[in-house]
């Protein structure tokens, strides 16, 4: 009875084990899953669309201002803010307001005279006075007013016009930017079309869209006027406007499929 417990038991073992290994075979691998991911069944075209305009500039933007020089600083100051009214006072005869009106520079230096002495030949370096800078930027909707503001400015004792150059003002951007991007993803659609027709395949979808920067042109400053130059001319300061050219792109990636 004994020797029949012990057999009985063998086998359980025996099967147990069996049962086991059987289990273990049958257990999919993680890993292999990981290698194996199911691919993708989508099928795409990339295209990159374009939209250029151009456009006429509503905004002029007029940097000058006033140096004056003297022996102490607060002389050169004094001198400086006096000639500035008069400026400040010229331009607001000729349409120009307050908000148009921004200070974009102002500074205080000292003005030295370096020489060497005979004897020594020692470097020396002597104060010789003060001077004050102060720049201005108007910026104005009023394009047919740029040349009397600059004419009237010098006029009025302006010895610096560092540029004058036209732009958009930011609500035309604003819009342009709307319109011009509408078009570009379109110009996209329509290459991707052309492109599929030959292979007899069609858009059925958007997958992903990339929209580039506004692209605007950087303006061109006019060279800065000598102020001898300037004071010498009797005629009026010719100034002319110019359509600027803006662009922008968009990158599309197109579901597609046969026809």
């Amino acid at each position: 009875m004994k020797h029949s417990k012990q057999i009985i038991a063998g086998i359980i073992a025996v099967l147990v084990v069996a049962i086991s290994v059987s289990a273990i075979s049958a257990a999919p691998s993680a890993s292999a899953q990981e290698v194996t991911p199911f691919p993708s069944r989508e099928k795409v075209i990339s295209v990159t669309g374009t939209a250029t305009s151009s456009v006429a500039p509503d905004l002029a933007n007029i940097s000058f201002g006033v140096e004056t020089q003297e022996k102490t600083a607060k002389d050169a100051l004094a001198s400086n803010s006096e000639l500035m009214n008069t400026v400040i006072d010229a331009i607001k005869k000729v349409g120009i307001t307050d908000s148009e009106i921004s200070t974009s520079q102002f500074s205080i230096y000292p003005v030295y005279n370096y020489y060497q002495e005979k004897d020594t030949g020692k470097n020396i370096q002597e104060l010789i006075g003060y001077k004050v800078s102060n720049i201005i930027n108007v910026k104005t909707e009023k394009l047919d007013s740029v040349a009397s503001i600059i004419d009237g400015a010098v006029g009025a004792g302006v010895n610096r016009v560092d540029s004058v150059f036209f732009s958009l003002s930011p609500e035309v951007a604003s819009k342009l930017k709307d319109d011009l991007l509408a078009q570009a993803v379109l110009n996209a659609k329509s290459k991707a079309e052309i492109a599929l027709t030959p292979l007899n395949y069609k858009v059925i979808g958007v997958k992903e869209i990339s929209l580039s920067e506004f692209s605007i042109p950087y303006p061109r400053p006019m060279s800065d006027m000598a102020y001898g130059a300037m004071e010498k001319s009797s005629a009026p300061t010719p100034i002319f406007t110019s359509d600027q050219d803006i662009s922008t792109s968009a990158n599309v990636v197109f579901l597609i499929g046969s026809n």
